[in-house]
């Protein structure tokens, strides 16, 4: 299976990706392989607006047909947005899971260590599958 994974982007072994930080703020989505392994996904619960998350915690879930998984966040923060078109239309995440299929930006004042780059991601997928 060959999966893209952006070289722009940072990863977690929880198969979450990261955006750089712009003004101490970035964007939190899955991966396409965890999208992929997920299969159809028919619902997400995400954390709240104003939420603290806490890296390495579960933050909210996928479900998909097939099971239930939860989604980590990768940074401690405060949840400053939720991509809200997800309630509608959570196939989003499927079909465009680095763009539109994003799921929370968080405020972070972290280093943003233990993060993978894409190459280290690249090989992790590779193992795994």
């Amino acid at each position: 299976m060959s999966t893209t994974v952006p070289e722009t982007l940072s990863y977690t072994q929880e198969h979450e990706w990261i955006t750089e930080p712009s003004d101490g703020v970035v964007t939190v989505g899955i991966t396409a392989y965890a999208a992929d392994a997920l299969g159809d996904i028919v619902y997400v619960s995400l954390p709240q607006e104003g939420a603290s998350v806490e890296a390495g915690e579960p933050c909210g879930e996928a479900e998909s047909t097939k099971s239930v998984s939860d989604i980590y966040a990768p940074v401690t923060g405060e949840v400053v947005a939720v991509n809200s078109a997800l309630e509608e239309d959570p196939a989003v995440i499927n079909s465009d899971p680095y763009g539109e299929g994003w799921l929370f930006r968080v405020r972070t004042g972290d280093d943003l260590g233990g993060l993978l780059d894409a190459q280290a991601y690249s090989k992790l997928i590779e193992e795994a599958s």
